[in-house]
């Protein structure tokens, strides 16, 4: 599918010359049945880039498309996101162009066409410079997470690993910046060093922040290449050596300038003499694999000089992979950069076990090295914390840093959600385990777990490894001992980490197990993940509330379970952060593949749902948020712990998990009316100015719509409007057919209804249904069904597909979804009257393939033909693919199949010699010996043969 929609993007900035701003791509897409609506890729919300292929690119980014199975990525096609400027705006168009052209001319005669290379190289290992520079210059590298072998190559120019392809995707970019004393002023510089870890998401920059060597900071500011503070933060008074904080809205400007390296910090103290550290911002691609670090600082006072160290265990091996940021430890004034000696060590209690010597350059101070075959005691004491790393200059002015090394510190949250669907013998109990950890500089791991809703009394709580083999655990720690079952909790410490196990926990390698009498090998099972800080006020460091199919009313046995971290502050707003596992992706096939659930929260008394707010609707496996207009009685409920939250799905939209929420608040009165800046994951923006930035808003009716809302036009009842980046779709209102004896027409309703005076068990509109508890729910419309009603369903951005039928089957939630059947037509000529109607009628003239639109591949009837590029092919037509720039792809055949294009690559025979060649002009590898002879043959007069292909 994605390969598809590459396709269709790379034909469309070739040939077409498409402008594509953010998401203009995924608008190409045709769904089928079962209908799905495509959601808007979350990093692109809100950013100015390039949507192609389904990922998004930023401003200035270049890649070589990838078009999927058969084709594969397009090395010699480079696609790059331009910057268009408008008067309000920045925009992103794709521009695409052919860089075989820059490809040198070789002068060996053996060269060879390398894997993953658009340009020919000479086959005795002589490159030639003009070669690699192009190379260098029109290519990206990208190395997969796991290669421990890149982690010790040349780390200076931070291209060597990509932090986009560990599995938070283009979701979010990690930077890190070093700060020491300001050495250029008047004033006696400062001996502090601080590390300040930050993550991008969307326009939502949080920071971590550690320091040493000097006081509690009293104000952060970010600065903007100009040198003007863009953002201040003020540190709230505390004890602990950390500080967490969050930057909203980032500007696009300051958003480039955050990607081109060209912000800074700076931190300062008040309290007695005053000091500053400053550093610059830096995107390093060591980030992702970093488990231990470590922030070297001087004995010196004054020394305005400092590093931190990113380190990492390798995954098969006792090799330490380390890189060294230094910021002035070489204080080097003339303008060419000279060569530095220096000494790196490894030391405990002050012996030297390890020693590294080496050159680094004035300009380019960073260092990377790898320490092998760490014995078991280096390993204990790397573990305990109790390791150093000293670095100092060999030069004519020695200076020397250091600091210990421990793991990874950071406001990031180490937890878990097990669930039964996770467990190694998966199952459905509606039970829930939930657990967080906190991990000391000296190896000290503390625990908090729970668990709820078990069938069976627990025989064992361990923290394991991923099975060898299936149902053959591998424990490497037992928490059973602390576990009380008069609580459902057990809570401790483990002293005796081993640091290969540190660094699998901060990896995401760890899961928690809890095994029962009834299931031996475990009932509950969940991933130990790094949970990233997300700036909202929820107190991580408590328990969550749990949340199980056991506490809905009645009771769900479900594989899934969640937890939430919820509480208000003191504007009365309530932040929330939910996480779920185990909801079965497998099973929820109703609509689609997609986990998609509505958390809301409400009373645990039944009897009354006048207070339940929707909190968010969520993909994936978490949602975040805050709510600020709280009523009331809904704080009440909090303050008494008479609430619940309650995450629902299709399969079970009365609740699939819920959990009870007791938060003591002193809200009174409701809320206040303060009104704060929009929160980063605030999905429902009235803010009409917010609106106004958004560049998806779309302008109607003299009022401003979010994308992807939808509303009545007041011009006319009967129809239903909705915004998708920018477009207005108006669509008629589909009424249901009613059953009942007598109906009536409501004023402000487009549909009749039935007299509830007389038919009291009558099926209401959908307009209403919303308010069952009830029924279906349905994401093309995202709107509650109530059992029994029919309607067409409304898919984004294609409005109402009325070749389509959906019915909502009882009370069990389940949707069903099928085509309209057409009447079978005597005229030979059947035409629509509409390009909206589904079905033909008699009698006009047919319509030819040239007058398809987008709407005529969704009609339940007549040839379904199929459109590749800009061109349509009959049923069981053939072709090779043509790309511009790239020319006819002889080697891949694509045939239309009933309306659904598939494409296949040449199959090559297995080669048994040992001597392989490959032409430009061959689709497959051959002996290098049978291409001399056919070489041969073909240039021998008389004896020439046709080769074909």
């Amino acid at each position: 599918m994605l390969a598809s929609r590459a396709l269709r993007c790379l034909l469309c900035a070739l040939s077409c010359a498409w402008w594509l701003p953010t998401g203009t791509a995924s608008r190409l897409k045709t769904p089928a049945l079962p209908i799905q609506s495509e959601r808007e890729p979350v990093p692109s919300k809100g950013l100015a880039g390039c949507s192609f292929g389904g990922r998004f690119y930023s401003l200035e980014e270049a890649w070589h498309p990838d078009l999927g199975e058969p084709f594969g990525v397009m090395h010699c096609v480079q696609c790059h996101c331009e910057p268009q400027k408008s008067r309000r705006k920045v925009s992103g168009k794709v521009n695409c162009r052919n860089i075989k052209q820059d490809c040198p001319t070789l002068e060996c005669d053996d060269s060879v066409l390398l894997p993953g290379h658009c340009c020919r190289t000479c086959q005795k290992g002589v490159v030639d410079k003009k070669q690699v520079d192009v190379m260098l210059e029109t290519i990206e590298f990208f190395h997969e997470k796991g290669k421990e072998d890149d982690l010790h190559k040349s780390y200076n120019d931070r291209s060597y690993l990509s932090s986009e392809d560990t599995g938070l995707g283009e979701s979010r970019t990690d930077f890190v910046a070093l700060l020491t004393g300001v050495t250029d002023s008047w004033l006696p510089s400062s001996s502090g060093v601080a590390r300040v870890r930050l993550s991008l998401t969307r326009t939502t920059l949080t920071f971590s922040v550690t320091y040493q060597r000097i006081g509690r900071p009293s104000k952060i500011a970010i600065l903007d290449s100009d040198g003007t503070p863009a953002f201040e933060y003020k540190v709230p008074k505390g004890q602990t050596d950390m500080i967490c904080g969050v930057w909203k809205n980032l500007a696009k400007p300051l958003l480039r300038q955050l990607q081109s390296e060209q912000l800074r910090i700076s931190m300062t103290t008040s309290m007695g003499r005053r000091e500053e550290v400053v550093g610059k911002i830096i995107k390093h691609r060591a980030l992702f694999a970093e488990t231990f670090s470590s922030v070297l600082t001087s004995e010196e006072e004054n020394a305005g000089m400092g590093g931190i160290a990113l380190l990492t265990l390798s995954d098969s091996e006792n090799n330490l992979h380390f890189i060294l940021i230094l910021q002035g430890l070489i204080r080097h004034k003339d303008r060419e950069p000279v060569l530095v000696p220096i000494r790196v060590q490894l030391m405990y209690r002050q012996h030297v076990l390890r020693e590294i010597r080496s050159n680094i350059t004035s300009n380019d101070p960073d260092f990377a090295e790898v320490l092998t075959d760490l014995n078991s005691r280096e390993l204990f004491w790397l573990s305990r914390g109790q390791l150093e790393i000293s670095v100092a200059t060999e030069d004519q002015d020695p200076r020397q840093i250091s600091g210990f090394i421990t793991g990874r510190k950071s406001c990031d949250t180490i937890q878990s959600v097990m669930s039964s669907s996770n467990a190694l013998i998966p199952g459905k109990t509606g039970g829930v385990g939930s657990a967080i950890f906190n991990l000391h500089g000296n190896g000290t791991l503390d625990y908090q777990v729970q668990v709820a809703g078990l069938t069976s009394d627990i025989v064992g709580l361990t923290i394991e490894l991923k099975p060898r083999r299936r149902n053959k655990r591998s424990v490497l720690y037992d928490l059973t001992p602390e576990y009380s079952r008069e609580t459902g909790q057990a809570t401790g410490s483990l002293s005796r980490l081993e640091a290969r196990h540190i660094h699998m926990l901060l990896q995401n390698e760890l899961f928690i197990n809890v095994a029962t009498a009834h299931s031996q090998e475990g009932e509950l099972r969940g991933q130990i993940k790094v949970l990233p800080y997300s700036g909202l006020e929820v107190p991580r460091h408590e328990l969550p509330t749990p949340l199980a199919g056991h506490f809905v009313s009645p009771p769900v046995r479900t594989g899934a379970s969640g937890h939430a971290w919820v509480s208000v502050d003191k504007q009365c707003h309530l932040h929330y952060e939910i996480i779920v596992a185990g909801l079965s992706k497998t099973e929820d096939v109703t609509m689609n593949a997609h986990l998609h659930g509505l958390a809301e929260i409400g009373e645990l008394d039944d009897s009354s749902t006048n207070h339940k707010r929707l909190l968010t609707g969520f993909y994936g496996s978490q949602a975040q948020g805050v709510l600020k207009d709280m009523s009331i009685e809904l704080l009440q409920h909090l303050d008494q712990g008479t609430a619940f939250i309650q995450v629902s799905t299709k399969l079970n939209p009365q609740g699939e998990i819920r959990g009870r929420v007791h938060i003591s608040n002193t809200c009174k009165l409701g809320a206040p009316a303060e009104v704060e800046e929009a929160e980063f994951d605030d999905l429902f923006l009235n803010d009409p100015e917010e609106l106004k930035k958004d560049p998806n808003t779309c302008f109607f009716e003299n009022q401003y719509h979010a994308h992807g809302s939808r509303w009545t036009p007041s011009y006319d009842k009967c129809f239903t409007c909705s915004c998708q980046k920018r477009t207005v779709i108006c669509d008629p209102v589909i009424c249901p057919e009613l059953t009942c004896s007598r109906t009536i027409q409501p004023e402000d309703k487009c549909c009749a209804v039935c007299d509830e005076r007389r038919e009291t068990k009558d099926i209401k509109a959908p307009e209403t249904v919303e308010e069952h508890l009830e029924g279906c729910y349905f994401e093309g419309d995202q709107k509650m069904h109530a059992p029994g009603t029919t309607w067409h369903p409304f898919v984004p951005p294609f409005g109402y597909i009325k070749c389509a039928v959906c019915t909502c089957k009882g009370s069990t939630g389940e949707v069903h979804c099928e085509k309209v059947t057409c009447p079978v037509l005597t005229c030979s000529h059947p035409v629509r009257r509409s390009p909206s109607d589904c079905c033909k009628e008699c009698p006009e003239e047919e319509r030819t393939p040239a007058g398809l639109e987008h709407t005529d591949m969704m009609q339940a009837d007549g040839p379904r033909y199929c459109k590749f590029g800009k061109n349509f092919y009959q049923n069981s037509d053939s072709w090779h693919p043509w790309v511009p720039l790239v020319g006819e792809m002889k080697c891949i055949n694509c045939w239309c199949d009933h309306g659904v294009t598939k494409c296949q690559r040449k199959q090559c025979p297995v080669m048994t010699c040992s001597n392989i060649t490959r032409t430009e002009s061959s689709c497959c590898p051959e002996c290098a010996d049978q291409k001399e002879e056919a070489d041969l043959m073909t240039k021998t007069p008389g004896k020439r043969r046709t080769w074909r292909q």
